[in-house]
């Protein structure tokens, strides 16, 4: 099949190889360079782990995508991935609960007390009541060498196109159509929209209404040179266990310390700027104030205000079906990262009409919805 990709973040690319793959050609287009620096899925570092706490089959899909990614390493032949762990901070019950969880999907997990996270991680001033679960197969993926990789091996496949800075204004998923700004029209037997945060410029105007714009701040910092060592020897921390749910993506291979909150995710009418304002950024340095002793202003490198679509019913991804072979996908942060290689596979599937990789993500399979027309 002749299959048009338009996007250049994780999702677009990683389909565009499981495409490959599976024999079809493919041209992939994006308003930007590919990989494009103002995807979504662009930034130095994203977390990846299988703990959902209360989520079994979550869990055991991101266990999946573990293996997925370190087979992504050696098709590209490019290191990406740090196995650093993960640490999931909760109240002792459910870090119990949770380590088993993962253990009976079968993966790696233990649970730290209290007392050894507090001689473990002094540098993190964590709530004295709670415990953890450690992840040993976890860590952090450097995003945007996942995307320079994915673009890199893509454009030395046969049959294969990168078309750089081409945006796209139209598509007709029934014809598989895709007609561009300057008025050309590629034709395809099957189209996939992966655009994110731009999706509801090219989805049907009913469908762009049941999707939310979130726009989130990131702080990045140095860490003290006398805390170094201990920062080294840190995991990623999906969730450190304070009520407005702040997590931090430890500094590795020369990346930042990477801190955010989900106080800081709110609602947005549309794509602007990516600066954080002053207040925001202040709420940030505030709330990781409390979380990190000594930490302050002077630890900051710089910021950014980055924006993913979210499905409003259920603040999760949104497949849409746009007629014939044509498909689009609304990502939903982090998560559509995380879980990329299994997302790829299914929406590869669908474009090219094979039979479902039983390996994919199936919670695909529970959001889909017919825009055709």
């Amino acid at each position: 099949m002749r299959v048009i990709v338009v996007g250049g973040g994780v999702i677009a690319l990683l389909t565009a190889v499981e495409c490959v793959l599976g024999g079809h050609r493919v041209t992939v287009l994006d308003q930007g360079p590919i990989p494009h620096s103002r995807a979504t899925s662009f930034d130095q570092h994203r977390i990846i782990r299988a703990l959902h706490p209360a989520d079994p089959l979550a869990t055991a899909a991101a266990l999946r995508a573990h293996r997925r990614w370190i087979e992504l390493e050696e098709l590209f032949a490019t290191r990406f991935y740090e196995r650093v762990g993960a640490l999931t901070v909760l109240p002792p019950a459910a870090a119990d609960t949770g380590a088993a969880l993962l253990t009976d999907a079968g993966g790696r997990a233990r649970t730290v007390t209290a007392s050894a996270l507090a001689d473990r991680y002094p540098h993190l001033k964590l709530d004295g009541s709670l415990s953890a679960v450690l992840e040993d197969e976890a860590g952090v993926l450097l995003a945007d060498r996942v995307l320079a990789a994915s673009a890199g091996w893509l454009k030395w496949q046969p049959g294969t196109r990168l078309v750089e800075r081409r945006p796209a204004v139209a598509v007709d998923g029934q014809r598989g159509q895709v007609r561009l700004a300057d008025g050309q029209v590629l034709d395809g037997d099957g189209v996939l929209v992966a655009v994110g945060p731009w999706s509801r410029r090219l989805l049907p105007e009913r469908v762009g209404k049941l999707l939310t714009l979130h726009r989130q701040s990131l702080l990045y910092c140095r860490v003290p040179r006398g805390q170094a060592e201990a920062w080294a020897a840190t995991p990623a921390v999906p969730a450190l266990g304070s009520r407005r749910g702040a997590w931090l993506v430890p500094p590795v291979a020369g990346t930042a310390l990477k801190l955010s909150s989900a106080a800081v995710c709110r609602e947005a009418d549309e794509l602007t700027d990516h600066l954080t304002p002053q207040d925001w950024q202040r709420e940030l340095e505030n709330e990781f104030g409390n979380l990190l002793p000594g930490f302050g202003p002077d630890w900051v490198l710089g910021s950014k205000d980055c924006y993913y679509l979210s499905f409003t019913e259920t603040g999760g991804p949104l497949v849409a079906a746009l007629g014939g072979s044509g498909h689009a996908y609304a990502a939903c942060g982090g998560t559509s990262f995380k879980f990329a290689p299994l997302i790829a596979r299914s929406l590869a599937a669908r474009i090219t009409g094979a039979t479902p990789d039983p390996t994919g993500f199936a919670a695909l399979d529970d959001t889909p919805l017919d825009a055709a027309g």
